[in-house]
């Protein structure tokens, strides 16, 4: 039972950041760094202080007793994380959607997955290490998981490589006219690495999430104390890159630009930015009902990949491609799910 809560947490997890950009859609006349920083304030600020104010009894007495060094490798995963969310959408400009979606989140559903247990192997004490998960079936299972879900993510970047192909010759000189191959793979694995530094952070500030069950907090929730440090780490990110683009771009007075309908781009701002935090409200109660921070990321990647997907076929995105092409990506919709059954199995050993 706590393996099934644990997966259908995640599966929440991932349709929140699956569906997290909709509501940006809705946002008129104002410059991408301009809504992107309003919703920001409230994925990055707002929501995580209310969520743990909420659900961790002296959360901010937690922190403020957490030793320096603790916080500092928290705080800047956290910035690092940011500046992989930035160099993600550079991915996509130089490889296009397909294989710059393929490329960064297969390095970040890897790098995600095995770097906690062997950060542990090398420097902590804990058993949760690399080396344990190699002599259990489970870790062997949650191993093979990984291996799966990146072959997956490779056929659904073929996929979309065939569907590239197959758009008319100008929408392919539009996607081609800015391809680098070079450049695109290596913004692309720094992407993807520095993104997977979430689960990392997590795992660094794992004694703070101690500390609020010790402070009765329900295990569930214990990552929202976390939460709180990493947040401002990409917060700091994104707000120094999008004030950057404000005074570049001058839009400045988007903020109070009447000719906007500013309400409306206030609420749905706000409301994307609700969505993007729950992603990481709810994966953090799926970790704590697997207690594997592999198998957690493995899934949380997944189901993103997934939900995005159905999205894709909601939207009408595929229509007109030829049956190969529908097909390919069939079969990587299809591997993913096997790796999460994969994981899923792991745990329940």
């Amino acid at each position: 039972m706590q393996v099934i809560l644990g997966i259908l947490f995640h599966f929440i997890g991932g349709f929140a950041s699956g569906s997290f950009y909709i509501p940006y859609k809705k946002v008129k006349g104002w410059s991408w760094e301009s809504y992107w920083i309003t919703g920001g304030l409230f994925s990055w600020l707002f929501v995580p202080f209310i969520a743990a104010w909420l659900t961790v009894p002296g959360f901010m007495d937690i922190i403020s007793n957490t030793p320096f060094t603790t916080l500092f490798w928290t705080y800047f995963l956290g910035v690092l994380w940011g500046i992989g969310g930035l160099t993600f959408g550079l991915s996509m400009r130089y490889l296009g959607m397909s294989l710059g979606m393929a490329v960064a989140l297969g390095f970040c559903s890897a790098f995600g997955a095995l770097i906690p247990p062997l950060y542990k192997e090398f420097f902590t004490d804990s058993p949760d290490n690399f080396s344990s998960m190699l002599q259990q079936g489970s870790g062997i299972f949650v191993l093979l998981g990984v291996i799966v879900c990146l072959v997956g993510i490779a056929i659904s970047g073929k996929a979309g490589m065939y569907k590239e192909k197959e758009l008319p010759e100008e929408k392919q000189k539009e996607s081609i006219k800015e391809f680098d191959l070079k450049k695109g793979l290596t913004v692309a694995i720094v992407s993807g690495i520095l993104s997977a530094c979430m689960s990392f952070a997590i795992s660094a500030g794992e004694s703070m999430g101690q500390a609020a069950v010790e402070n009765n907090a329900n295990p569930l929730f214990k990552n929202n104390v976390i939460f709180i440090v990493i947040m401002l780490g990409g917060l700091t990110t994104n707000f120094i890159w999008c004030m950057i683009l404000n005074a570049k771009n001058k839009s400045f007075g988007d903020y109070t630009n009447r000719k906007t309908p500013l309400a409306n781009n206030y609420f749905f701002s706000a409301l994307a930015g609700t969505t993007w935090f729950l992603q990481f409200f709810f994966y953090g109660m799926g970790e704590s009902k697997l207690g594997n921070g592999a198998s957690s990321w493995i899934l949380h990647m997944a189901f993103i990949i997934l939900i995005s997907s159905m999205w894709g076929l909601t939207l009408r995105e595929w229509k007109g491609v030829s049956k190969r092409t529908f097909a390919t990506f069939l079969v990587g919709i299809a591997t993913i799910i096997l790796s999460v059954v994969l994981v899923g199995y792991g745990n329940s050993l």
